[in-house]
Formats: C-alpha cells, sequence, structure tokens
C-alpha cells in the first residue's frame, strides 16, 4: 500500500465517520438516511454524465452490491434508533475488517500471513468486549437487540466490501462504478419514505435539507476513496486501514453527543485498533 493510498483511505475513514455522526444526529432516521441516500442518487446522476460507464463484467456487482448496501443502511438506522453511536458505530465497523479478511482469502485468493492472523484474534477479543462489558462504564446494561443490530450491520459492510473489492477492479473506471452504485442503491430508502410519509415527507425533510445533503456528499466521498484504494492494494489491508475510523467515532460520540465512554469502552476500542493495525502489517 502505497502512502497515497494509505492517505486516501484514512481521508476516508474521517469522512466516514463524519456521515454517520450526521446521520446519528438527526432523530428521526428514516428522514436522515432519506436525504442521505437521495443525495447519493442525485451525486451519482451528475457525475455519471461525465465519467467512464462501467464495464459489462462489473454490472452483476453492482447489483448485488446495491442490495446489501440497503441491507446495510437499513440496519445501520436500527442501530442508531437502538443504541449509543459511541458503541453502535464501533462494534459495526470492527466486525467488517474480520470478516472481509476471511472472505478475501476464500473468494479473492489474497491469504492472510501471521500478523493479519494475530489481528484478526486481537481485533475480535476487542469487539467481544465493547458488545459484553464495553458499557460498564456508563452504568448501564448491554442492550442486545442494539449490539446484534451493529453486528449485522458489520457483516452487511463486510459484503458490500468484498462484492465491491472485485467488481470495480473489473469495471474500467473506479468513478464510473461508484456513480451507478450511488444511483442504484439511493433509491430503495426515499421510495420506501414517500410510501410511508406521502405528501408530508416534504416538510418533514425541509429542517434536515442542509445536514443531511452535507451527510451525503461525506458518504459519496468517503467510499469512492475507499473503491479507488481498493484498485491500488488488497482488500484486508485496505479494510482494516478504513476501520481506524472507529477511534474518530468514539471520540465525536463522546465530544458532540455527550456519550460516556468510559475506561472499558476505551479499552476495548483500543484493542480493536491494535488488531486492525496488526491486520495492515501484511501491506
Amino acid at each position: 500500500m502505497t502512502p497515497l493510498v494509505a492517505m486516501a483511505v484514512l481521508t476516508a475513514a474521517f469522512t466516514h465517520a463524519a456521515w454517520n455522526a450526521l446521520a446519528h444526529a438527526i432523530k428521526d432516521q428514516l428522514l436522515s438516511f432519506t436525504l442521505i441516500s437521495g443525495g447519493g442518487v442525485l451525486i451519482g446522476a451528475a457525475a455519471a454524465c461525465f465519467v467512464p460507464f462501467p464495464a459489462a463484467d462489473a454490472w452483476p456487482y453492482l447489483l448485488v452490491s446495491a442490495a446489501l448496501h440497503v441491507a446495510y443502511m437499513l440496519l445501520l438506522m436500527r442501530s442508531f434508533t437502538l443504541g449509543d453511536f459511541g458503541q453502535m458505530y464501533p462494534i459495526a465497523r470492527g466486525t467488517a475488517p474480520l470478516v472481509v479478511t476471511v472472505l478475501a482469502a476464500v473468494f479473492v485468493g489474497e491469504r492472510p500471513d501471521g500478523w493479519a492472523t494475530a489481528g484478526v484474534a486481537v481485533a475480535s477479543a476487542g469487539l467481544v468486549g465493547l458488545a459484553l462489558w464495553g458499557i460498564r462504564g456508563t452504568g448501564k446494561r448491554p442492550h442486545w437487540p442494539a449490539i446484534l443490530a451493529a453486528l449485522a450491520t458489520g457483516l452487511a459492510i463486510a459484503g458490500y466490501t468484498t462484492v465491491d473489492g472485485v467488481g470495480v477492479r473489473a469495471s474500467g473506471s473506479s468513478l464510473g462504478y461508484v456513480a451507478w452504485l450511488m444511483i442504484l442503491e439511493g433509491l430503495a430508502i426515499p421510495l420506501y419514505a414517500l410510501h410511508r410519509r406521502r405528501s408530508a415527507l416534504p416538510a418533514q425533510l425541509r429542517p434536515h435539507a442542509v445536514r443531511g445533503l452535507l451527510g451525503a456528499a461525506l458518504s459519496v466521498t468517503a467510499y469512492g476513496l475507499v473503491l479507488w484504494a481498493q484498485t491500488r492494494a488488497a482488500l484486508a489491508p485496505v479494510a482494516a486501514l478504513r476501520e481506524s475510523s472507529i477511534i474518530v467515532g468514539a471520540a465525536i460520540g463522546a465530544v458532540f453527543f455527550k456519550e460516556r465512554f468510559g475506561t472499558p469502552r476505551i479499552a476495548a476500542a483500543g484493542l480493536m485498533v491494535v488488531g486492525i493495525g496488526l491486520m495492515l502489517h501484511t501491506s
């Protein structure tokens, strides 16, 4: 992984944590993700006019990825509704590189070495700690529906990361791939919101429009950088470095949402980052 690729992935990590925080800050999660998904469609449609059309071999991956992204959005909405940002975000993001390492080995032939295996073990310990006892410092009990939703979100992330890692390489253009992915994945939630809220939807969206559309721009930027990086480096190290956003997300939860992170959460999140760093050693 070259310094340029590493910098792109780190930038994606910061922008990803930022758009997730913007999404969480809008209390009505259906409105939040309607704006972010709809904004992604607009950005993707505008970009599609100026970038190469993805090659035919990439379209099966685009369609599968779009379905996985919709599932991811729905699960993330559920996670943010049920739990604290400072716990849900690390669990969801920390699950992904562990699963991507396995999927990349099985389906893409990118075999982890001893460092990566050690990283999986350490990050898994941190993930279990964050899920099981990471909220003791807050005086709360584990909320299992929220934890399960966050874990399922992580599985969806791992699924689309692996699919897109193969698809973007077959597309001939990372910009064309991300533009059409935004179009395909972004329609489902706004259409569902229109069905549920009907004529009341525009008035409900208006107060949150600036924040939601900013989240959309950050979301497209973050994933566009990751897709470009996946054409330049192996999938597992890119997924691992991207999840340095766990620390950013933890800081955002403490500073902006006034969530008491507590020593147990800090220790568990730290273990996850150390494990992810060991996985990155393979690059």
